[in-house]
């Protein structure tokens, strides 16, 4: 979607020599070319884009800038870089960019590639953003420094991830059954990891960065919104997984279904906390 001070989802029971390696996003439960995940990404994208947007305004993104974008996904933050603020360049990267290339033209340029490469260095931008990437990466330290390296002296590295509010601090309820199995499930099939993320700000600022800036962003989860159908979706893709935690059973997540779909549901949503720094 990421040690820090708060503890946002429990860690899976340890298996000792029987621990399951885990996949990567998009190779065990997120396919890209699977029916529907287009628009379950772009569910979030819904819900999520305006607040990125905003963040990049304030930290002065126009024309001119050169920007990364990694981690592009369906590309709508590199889209709206590209054609509607008009910067001089956008590289959009992704290990599957199969939803970019109908957008590249001479300013937006997908680019198939690995991050996580030690020799990933696409060359030096004005703006460097990632949006629920890092989450997902085991080595998301390494990635995080050489995130920073990409951004030219005086440029912005802008990213945002998953922060939790839905289980330790929650009522007992189907809900938090449900998001409790949820963050193991995906802990265990593709290694996601938000317990770091909170502490961002401090993160930034051992790297090196200056004018460093963090804030969370908590969607209302009401009947009919974007972000309620990106959770719904996301639970019916890892089903099998949520139940293979023993934390919960197939009647506990119809309910937790029927409760968010329901109009009458009262809870929070997991939120995303977006953090930036300068680079001097």
């Amino acid at each position: 979607m990421p040690a820090s001070p708060a503890a946002p989802g429990p860690r899976p029971a340890d298996r000792g020599e029987d621990e399951r390696s885990p996949g990567r996003y998009g190779e065990a439960v997120f396919e890209p070319d699977s029916p529907g995940e287009a628009e379950r990404v772009d569910y979030g994208a819904l819900t999520y884009d305006p607040i990125s947007r905003a963040r990049l305004l304030a930290l002065g993104v126009s024309p001119g800038w050169r920007c990364l974008d990694a981690g592009a996904g369906t590309g709508g933050i590199a889209r709206w870089l590209a054609h509607d603020i008009g910067v001089a360049e956008v590289v959009a990267v992704d290990r599957d960019i199969r939803f970019l290339i109908d957008a590249a033209d001479d300013t937006l340029r997908p680019l198939a590639a690995d991050i996580t490469d030690p020799s990933f260095d696409p060359g030096r931008f004005d703006l460097v953003h990632a949006r629920f990437l890092l989450m997902h990466l085991p080595d998301h330290e390494e990635v995080l420094s050489r995130l920073a390296a990409l951004v030219a002296p005086g440029g912005r590295l802008l990213v945002s991830d998953a922060i939790d509010l839905t289980t330790e601090p929650s009522p007992e309820s189907p809900y938090r059954a449900a998001m409790l199995a949820m963050w193991q499930a995906l802990r265990e099939t593709i290694g996601t990891d938000i317990t770091w993320v909170p502490g961002y700000p401090w993160r930034l600022r051992v790297i090196g960065l200056a004018e460093v800036g963090a804030e969370v962003y908590v969607p209302p989860l009401t009947r009919g919104r974007p972000i309620t159908s990106f959770w719904l979706e996301t639970w019916a893709r890892l089903r099998e997984a949520m139940l293979g935690t023993g934390l919960v059973d197939t009647g506990t997540l119809d309910e937790a279904a029927r409760s968010l779909s329901s109009g009458s549901f009262a809870g929070l949503s997991p939120g995303m906390i977006s953090a930036w720094g300068r680079r001097v």
